[in-house]
């Protein structure tokens, strides 16, 4: 089992901005949903808004990458000595040696939305301010973030949806164990925007009111942002008490562009290859803290895939009630959480559940349980069959 040790981490939703209020949050149940106050947005639903972006420009030298997205980068790198830790594991590795992994669905989309407001009237022009290459770019968030750390090893951004910030976890294994690097900083970002809201609305996928994860009358998501970040190294580099990522898991079952496999198909591929890849079996495990979008086909999915794997009645928990979803960041946030419940001692509780939907077959609870927990698998799927499942343990 090649583990690779998680010797730094940080993360900022709804919910909370660093680990502790995040953490806190998880284990009392607190939910940062709010109505829709996105400016330029008329809908009737609930999102995860991170207080204060709009007034914390990028500026200097990182004037060029200032949009939403990055600001919820720079936000999340601030806290929880995250910063220091990297300029340690620059000082012990080199920058050259540390890759930049980082998942995201729609980068700096919010800029270019922006913009298009701006335009000429007279002839359509984008404002000469507007900077896709910084802001829009795909590869803007990764550029950001290396540059700001300054870092110089490989570096890349995986937009795979929902599962994008988990998969990046795989690509680190696979950049590590190959040589090509000696640690990675991986993770996500995803912020509001008019698309993401208007487009999931389109598809009728959006709830009026606050999400409810496996509750038998989900409506639907209610869409948050967030940024979580993670410094991943060889497990004999690491420090003995630093938690760590046994196991992961990927397929493209490529059932639909946006709907899941009915059966899980492709989501139990990868909880296996996850287990397998850990040596692990599903008994060992003390839950699985789910996808668990509050859509009825995606819960429903999930929920026969876990039967699949694990059998019937598993032990399992959603978390979207409190930050809403994240999106392209989803696998960074629950990564945290995962973290949060591992050091903490306890199984999180299913914010918004009142009503446990008896057709999922799931042990699922409202209320966070307090008790030992040394292994956490955590799954992050997309549309267009994009899975990836993650298998997180307390230090031996």
């Amino acid at each position: 089992m090649n583990a690779l040790a998680i010797t730094a981490h940080t993360q900022t939703s709804a919910a909370g901005t660093g680990n502790a209020a995040g953490a806190a949050a998880l284990r009392a149940g607190r939910s940062g949903l709010r109505r829709c106050d996105l400016p330029d947005v008329d809908l009737e639903t609930f999102i995860g808004r991170v207080e204060g972006l709009e007034d914390h420009p990028l500026e200097g030298e990182l004037a060029a990458f200032d949009c939403r997205n990055n600001r919820l980068a720079e936000l999340a790198l601030q806290q929880d000595g995250f910063l220091a830790a990297v300029d340690a594991a620059i000082r012990r590795h080199g920058a050259d040696r540390i890759a930049v992994l980082l998942g995201t669905s729609t980068s700096g989309i919010a800029a270019t939305e922006e913009a298009y407001r701006r335009r000429d009237p007279a002839t359509g022009a984008l404002p000469p301010d507007y900077d896709y290459r910084h802001t829009q770019n795909m590869y803007s968030l990764a550029d950001y973030v290396a540059t700001r750390l300054g870092l110089s090893g490989p570096a890349m951004v995986v937009s795979t949806a929902c599962s994008s910030s988990a998969k990046v976890f795989a690509d680190a294994w696979r950049h590590i164990h190959a040589g090509i690097c000696d640690a990675a900083i991986v993770g996500g970002v995803d912020s509001l925007c008019g698309m993401t809201l208007y487009g999931f609305n389109a598809l009728q996928l959006v709830a009026p009111e606050p999400c409810t994860p496996l509750d038998r009358q989900r409506r639907g998501i209610s869409i948050g942002e967030a940024a979580g970040f993670f410094l991943l190294e060889r497990a004999e580099d690491a420090p003995a008490d630093a938690p760590r990522l046994t196991g992961h898991g990927e397929s493209s079952d490529a059932h639909h562009m946006s709907a899941p496999h009915p059966e899980g198909a492709g989501a139990a591929r990868a909880m296996r290859e996850a287990l397998q890849r850990a040596g692990r079996e599903g008994h060992e495990l003390d839950y699985v803290l789910m996808h668990a979008t509050a859509t009825p086909a995606n819960d429903r999915s999930e929920a026969r895939a876990l039967a699949d794997v694990l059998g019937p009645r598993a032990r399992c928990a959603g978390t979207k009630g409190l930050t809403g979803h994240t999106l392209g960041a989803a696998g960074a946030v629950g990564a945290a959480q995962a973290l949060a419940s591992l050091a903490g001692g306890f199984v999180p509780g299913t914010a918004g559940l009142t009503d446990p939907d008896p057709e999922l077959g799931l042990d699922a609870r409202a209320a966070s349980e307090e008790r030992p927990v040394r292994r956490v698998l955590l799954n992050a799927f997309g549309f267009g069959g994009n899975n990836c499942s993650l298998l997180l343990e307390a230090p031996c």
